[in-house]
């Protein structure tokens, strides 16, 4: 499928007028596709122009947290083979700010929306949620895995003790579905997962990025001021499908949304078979701004020929 960009808001392209044919269901909430967008790399001011995001399955957004972030100072990215390394750091302007402005925008064109939480403590994460507990997002994903920030992110998510008191607290306070999204950055990937499923998690979305780092031939440093940082894109690919294929092994029931490396509906198509019920793109988009609805046009088209899996998944199933 070619698919050239344009303004949704002045031209009306085959793209944006495709049927949806093959939906699921992650955690009781329908998607109209199995594709989303994965959250740090999704703007809803920048991308509006390309396509209409409403089109997708979901819209997961960039982490909110209790007040504005200012992220990591310095060189914050740098390219690796057939990857991206960012040590951004969860900038953000803020829950207070995303209550009033890109969370009413994106329901009132009619997005599935998954407000993507954010804190550096156990207090910060309930701030968020309680504030997002009554609004107008169909899902919730408890960030606990980001390498780029000093406290809270990672460190929680690689501690299955510390992860399952945050998520036994969170799940007190709201009723719309939670996903906790895990890092890949650790030996045994089943423990948090399991850890938080036992605390109420609805649902797991993984992998979220790779520790990894550039050095600066020249100066001898390294290139991000932050040193290390979180390696995404298609070399990543393996290692998601690895991740979720162990999870749904040690989970059969738990809905999985599969992230990592998807730029493709075949790529997506791999996840599928691993055992999720959906998937996120999220570093295409930084190339290939249309990235994540032309994903989930080729899924969809790849999923006709495939209708005893493309049942399972309308049924909020999975092939394993």
């Amino acid at each position: 499928m070619t698919v050239t960009a344009a303004n949704p808001e002045t031209e009306t392209m085959d793209l944006y007028d495709h049927e949806w044919k093959h939906p699921t269901v992650v955690a009781g909430v329908p998607w109209k596709n199995p594709v989303g967008t994965a959250s740090g790399t999704f703007q809803y001011a920048a991308v509006r122009w390309f396509y209409d995001v409403s089109q997708l399955g979901a819209v997961t957004t960039k982490g909110v947290s209790p007040v504005p972030w200012e992220g990591n100072p310095g060189v914050r990215t740098a390219e690796g083979p057939a990857c991206n390394i960012n040590a951004v750091g969860l900038q953000n302007p803020g829950v207070d700010h995303y209550l009033v402005d890109d969370l009413p925008k994106l329901k009132k064109i009619g997005a599935n929306v998954v407000s993507n939480v954010a804190g550096h403590s156990d207090d910060d994460y309930a701030e968020v949620v309680a504030k997002l507990a009554d609004s107008p997002a169909d899902m919730l994903e408890i960030n606990v895995s980001c390498p780029n920030v000093s406290a809270g992110g990672m460190s929680v998510g690689t501690d299955p003790v510390a992860l399952s008191r945050l998520i036994t607290r969170l799940r007190k306070m709201t009723d719309k579905p939670m996903i906790v999204k895990l890092t890949p950055n650790v030996t045994d990937i089943t423990v948090p997962a399991r850890a938080a499923v036992e605390a109420g998690a609805d649902a797991l979305s993984l992998i979220n990025t790779i520790v990894g780092m550039r050095i600066n031939t020249r100066t001898g440093k390294p290139i991000i001021d932050h040193v290390t940082g979180g390696v995404s894109g298609p070399a990543v690919l393996p290692i998601g499908l690895a991740r979720v294929w162990q999870v749904r092994s040690a989970l059969p029931d738990i809905p999985i949304i599969g992230i990592g490396g998807v730029d493709s509906g075949e790529k997506a198509l791999e996840y599928l078979y691993a055992g999720a019920n959906a998937v996120e793109v999220g570093a295409a988009a930084l190339f290939d701004p249309v990235a994540p609805l032309r994903v989930a046009c080729e899924l969809d088209d790849l999923l006709d020929d495939r209708p005893e899996l493309a049942a399972k998944l309308a049924e909020g199933k999975t092939w394993r």
